[in-house]
């Protein structure tokens, strides 16, 4: 699967997979002068050591497509690829349009997924209005729990804590935990994270945004906290950055065939991430990106070559 040696674009990488199949991924290759499977790289929850691939996928501005048929048709191929190929948490909010909605349909359309890790948000004011927004989102995924319940963006998180703590404890909801997307927001967010019994927390990490390498990350550690990154490409700006440059040789590696899998296989790797949503509308996108599910991560000495080739582009 490894791309050396000439240009890479995701464009380019992605229609290549999509003309070979998902099974290339998955495919047999020799290792030690034996037939083995690539297998799905998984990291454990810090408390329980509940094991989850670590490419999920987000659902923000991608799933928001309404009653558009086509589209939602699109969106299931898109869900459908995501299974297929090991994806098991899929993340979601109240504050994506008809996100939530839209990926009831799909998940309706397609056998039951066991491996399924369901993380949606609450977003919202108050008690009641928290309450009543939960239970909504449940029956628009068709769900009878969800496994990961974040309040999002802290609002209202002190009013939303005491109903979550009470939803786990009656077994309601699994894990509970708390996002943010906002740097500026780190100085509160710490606080909830070393004061509050969070399973979970979400924040943004990729190869250039690495703010929350200073305090945010090893506080997670230290609390026992898993970590769920989003923006891992930057909203797309990363691929602006690389754009019709070549995949450094070394990359292969770590089996990263595209800019794609190089930045998520960053992101994961730092050792107190547990995995990474990226959002696409692509099946094409999906396979690449859950190319970068499979094979190994890249070890500390790694992490700091890749961090450097990028700061010298």
């Amino acid at each position: 699967m490894a791309r050396t040696g000439f240009s890479l674009t995701r464009r380019r990488l992605v229609t290549a997979l999509g003309a070979i199949g998902a099974g290339a991924l998955m495919r047999k290759i020799p290792a030690s002068g034996q037939d083995a499977t690539p297998q799905i790289i998984t990291k454990a929850m810090p408390t329980g050591g509940e094991k989850l691939a670590v490419i999920g996928m987000g659902t923000s501005r991608t799933f928001d497509v309404g009653n558009n048929e086509a589209q939602r048709a699109v969106r299931l191929d898109v869900l459908k690829t995501f299974f297929e190929l090991g994806g098991q948490v899929v993340d979601s909010s109240p504050m994506y349009g008809s996100a939530e909605d839209v990926l009831g349909y799909c998940l309706k359309q397609l056998p039951a997924q066991p491996g399924l890790y369901a993380a949606t948000k609450v977003w919202t004011e108050g008690r009641e209005a928290g309450t009543a927004q939960m239970a909504r989102s449940q029956t628009l995924w068709g769900l009878e729990s969800f496994d990961l319940m974040q309040i999002h963006n802290l609002m209202d998180w002190q009013t939303h804590l005491e109903t979550l703590k009470a939803q786990k404890a009656k077994g309601a909801i699994r894990h509970i935990g708390i996002t943010t997307s906002h740097g500026r927001m780190h100085p509160e967010f710490e606080k909830v994270m070393a004061g509050a019994p969070l399973d979970f927390v979400q924040l943004t990490y990729n190869i250039l945004d690495r703010e929350a390498e200073a305090r945010l990350l090893p506080l997670a550690a230290e609390r026992g906290q898993a970590v769920m990154v989003n923006r891992p490409f930057r909203r797309g700006a990363l691929f602006e950055l690389v754009k019709g440059r070549k995949l450094p040789q070394w990359a292969d590696d770590i089996g990263c065939a595209s800019w794609a899998q190089f930045f998520l296989k960053y992101a994961v790797s730092h050792p107190n991430v547990t995995c990474a949503i990226p959002a696409t509308r692509r099946v094409d996108h999906m396979r690449d990106n859950m190319g970068a599910n499979v094979g190994v991560l890249p070890d500390a000495a790694m992490r700091e070559r890749m961090a450097a080739h990028m700061a010298d582009l």
